[in-house]
């Protein structure tokens, strides 16, 4: 009895842990932003740093809250442009800064079969939510002057070239007037990697320093989904340790004395930094032998964020020249790109840049499992029934163990009840007893529940997987299923689509009843595997686990509709190695009768 009731106590601590740690992670705190006091912004405004770096756009060039309000098509016309337009993306390059700051991707829609809106990338400086990247030079022993070094109001020739893509680069060029000519070779290929090279020729009669540097800026508060199980932010390599800052965590980093939060990252070789949104991401990738220093930062003032790359300086003697070439990623966090980007160019960690999270030792083979099935088969839903094939067969040896004791108890069921009936109110007799019938038939009634534990973390990392990776985004399954990364379109508040009326609001509170069919499915499938189990002594924990099932419906048909395609294979698939090995132990389960002939007592009854 004892034993028993630990097993239960044990399973029901397990579900409700993974209730909870579900419900964190879709309604989590929003995190505002903290306000800018008056204080604040009058230091800001007065203090000043001559030897800091230049930022991707000075504080002149900043737009002001008339701009914000102008339409992208306004701050696109802005200043004159070069087009950007290849395989996999399209936008353009503003010649005024040679700012990229224009960039969609072709093959990805904001809204499921609508080809009207694509995914948006880069924005130029003039709207609310700028956000763009900058290459540029700057001098650590002022040799050369500000005004001789071209910055985000610097008007670029374009040289060669007419549109930017994977077969035709482009060239820009800047002469200063004062003996320093600046080129800029512009390539991309076929996916998402944007190759800079920068030139700078010196002919001065002087020695001069300079130092190549670049920016990633995002200007106003990003809009993120502020989930606890996912990353957004700052991405970074420093030198073999992946580097993750929230915005929150940026803003609170140390100021310098421009009252800007300020943090540095000096690293040998091999690393890169940059923004992690969801599916997208943006970096700088220096070349892998290149040391460099990551600077993230965040101006209240403008409410920026920035990320730079910079290079140490370099001295160019009279008529001398010097060039540098970076890498810039804009794009999605397409498994077989980025993997191919770390393979082929050699960036350090590159395939961490995909959120894998705490249990990566788990979530990425699982990936790499379902991407492989995937590619087999063609469709993602059944390759997440394949790989719940898979881990129920590699799990198999422990569930036979589990079903074979649940077996035995289902069949001492009777004997237990009989027990309780005779030694009445007298718990110690019935614990004692109960032991006794356990042993005499070589029970063990904690053996169910390791299979159910080493269930939690797997459902953990496959929920992981499903919620993160772009190869889910928008994939079809079949029917009403066309997208595995949202929830079950249907509705049972219509009857599934049957009534002539729409469903409720997602941010409505009739949005938790207003479930699909997998869903449904998920918890007719985990009723009918608990009626295989034997029930629980306790009516108290009886009447538990007979509303877990129900419980577990309306908490997880609000998931992505992958996770609950896996969770109904998986209830299906071992109620029928449950069912089969309990029918060869002597034990005949019968589910269907069970519910006919507690039905008619109910009847019966009233």
């Amino acid at each position: 009895m004892q034993d028993d009731n630990n097993k239960n106590l044990i399973l029901a601590t397990a579900l409700s842990f993974l209730v909870i740690l579900v419900w964190f992670l879709v309604f989590p705190p929003e995190q505002p932003a903290p306000p800018l006091t008056t204080e604040t912004a009058q230091a800001i405004a007065t203090s000043d740093e001559p030897n800091a770096v230049p930022t991707s756009a000075s504080d002149a060039s900043v737009p002001s809250a008339a701009d914000n309000s102008q339409s992208r098509e306004h701050a696109l016309s802005v200043s004159p442009r070069v087009s950007i337009d290849s395989k996999r993306v399209s936008g353009s390059i503003s010649l005024r800064g040679a700012l990229i700051d224009d960039l969609s991707l072709k093959n990805y829609n904001v809204r499921l079969n609508d080809e009207s809106e694509k995914i948006v990338i880069f924005s130029p400086i003039q709207e609310s939510i700028g956000y763009w990247a900058f290459h540029a030079w700057w001098s650590p022993d002022k040799s050369v002057i500000a005004e001789d070094i071209p910055s985000s109001k610097t008007l670029w020739q374009l040289k060669s070239g007419t549109t930017l893509s994977e077969t035709s680069p482009i060239t820009l060029e800047w002469d200063n007037g004062n003996g320093l000519i600046f080129n800029r070779v512009v390539s991309i290929d076929e996916n998402y990697l944007i190759n800079i090279t920068q030139t700078v020729k010196n002919n001065t009669d002087k020695i001069i320093q300079l130092a190549p540097y670049s920016a990633l800026t995002r200007k106003g508060d990003p809009d993120i989904r502020g989930f606890y199980i996912l990353h957004e932010g700052v991405i970074a390599s420093i030198d073999g340790e992946l580097v993750e800052e929230s915005y929150k965590d940026v803003r609170k980093f140390d100021e310098n004395s421009n009252g800007v939060s300020f943090k540095s990252y000096a690293i040998k070789e091999g690393g890169w930094t940059g923004f992690t949104d969801h599916y997208w991401m943006t970096n700088l990738l220096p070349r892998p032998d290149q040391p460099f220093t990551s600077v993230i930062e965040y101006n209240p003032r403008i409410n920026r964020y920035q990320a730079d790359v910079r290079l140490p300086a370099i001295t160019i003697a009279p008529s001398g020249e010097y060039d540098i070439t970076t890498s810039l990623f804009a794009g999605a966090k397409e498994y077989e790109t980025i993997k191919g980007y770390e393979k082929g160019y050699g960036f350090n960690q590159y395939i961490d840049s995909i959120d894998w999270g705490v249990f990566f030792f788990l979530t990425k083979p699982i990936f790499q499992v379902l991407h492989f099935l995937n590619n087999l088969i063609g469709n993602m839903g059944y390759a997440i029934i394949g790989l719940t094939l898979l881990i129920k067969a590699i799990l198999f040896p422990l569930a036979y163990k589990s079903f074979v004791s649940m077996a035995k108890m289902k069949a001492l069921q009777p004997q237990m009840e009989a027990i309780k009936e005779k030694a009445g109110d007298d718990k110690q007799k019935v614990q004692t007893e109960i032991m006794k019938l356990y042993r005499d038939n070589k029970v063990s009634p904690v053996s169910g529940c390791l299979p159910i534990l080493l269930q939690i973390p797997i459902f953990f990392s496959l929920y992981k997987v499903i919620f993160v990776t772009i190869e889910m985004y928008h994939a079809p399954f079949f029917g009403w299923i066309q997208d595995l990364s949202a929830p079950d379109p249907t509705s049972l508040l219509n009857l599934f689509g049957l009534l002539p009326w729409d469903t409720p609001d997602p941010t409505s509170f009739l949005a938790i009843i207003s479930i699909g069919v997998f869903p449904v499915l998920m918890g007719i499938t985990m009723w009918m595997q608990q009626k295989l189990n034997p029930a629980p002594t306790d009516k108290t924990q009886a009447q538990i686990f007979a509303w877990m099932p129900w419980v577990f419906m309306f908490m997880l048909g609000g998931f992505a509709s992958g996770l609950v395609v896996y969770w109904v294979a998986n209830n299906t698939i071992t109620f029928i190695q449950q069912y089969v090995i309990m029918t060869q132990q002597g034990v005949k389960p019968d589910v269907l009768g069970n519910i006919l002939k507690r039905f008619k007592k109910g009847e019966t009854e009233t």
